[in-house]
């Protein structure tokens, strides 16, 4: 089972980015493979120019539809989600997300700024087709830390990733939404977790 996380911070070592790393390795401790894509494998060029037809966005594409899932982290900047991972997402194809459980992860600089998962990026992932998206974590600054190259998360948003990745895990390893496994109660009931 492939778990697809995308790094949607421009920076290299980010908080969003640390927690999807961390994401990575509780899938690897359940016996699922992920891989990592950010902003930084793709050329700036395409981003930027929406180069739907090139390469990296046929790469990408080919990778969203190999992935049984996809864990999303996004810094919160002004009350949305990265513009990096927008145009990230832009290169996707309509529905790329159909059949794709999806588990987004968010850090900004409070709690105010929570509602950008579900208001901002729920809608966009919407619009590609994921009708499963998971109880998103959303993380503040001083929850999550990055410091030479070391990372602290808070206690509290360790567990609420811990179980928002189990629960994750759980469902890619149950069955592949394409033998009919009803996933559909997970688009209606996903809460954030705080």
């Amino acid at each position: 089972m492939t778990i697809l996380m995308l790094a949607g911070s421009p920076a290299l070592h980010s908080r969003s980015s640390a927690l999807l790393r961390y994401a990575g390795q509780r899938l690897a401790s359940r016996g699922l493979t992920s891989s990592e894509l950010g902003l930084r494998d793709l050329p700036a060029v395409d981003l930027i120019e929406g180069h739907y037809g090139g390469p990296a966005a046929d790469e990408l594409r080919r990778r969203v539809a190999a992935a049984q899932g996809l864990l999303i982290a996004t810094p919160v900047y002004k009350a949305s989600f990265s513009g990096g991972l927008k145009a990230v997402l832009d290169l996707l194809d309509e529905k790329a997300l159909a059949d794709k459980i999806v588990l987004p992860i968010a850090t900004g600089g409070s709690t105010a700024h929570l509602l950008a998962l579900e208001y901002g990026l729920k809608p966009v992932l919407s619009a590609l087709g994921a009708r499963y998206i998971l109880a998103g974590v959303y993380a503040t600054d001083r929850q999550v830390s990055v410091r030479g190259g070391e990372t602290a998360i808070d206690d509290d948003v360790r567990l609420r990733l811990d179980v928002a990745v189990d629960r994750l895990a759980t469902h890619v390893a149950a069955a592949p939404l394409a033998q009919g496994y009803d996933l559909g109660y997970l688009a209606v009931n996903a809460r954030f977790s705080i």
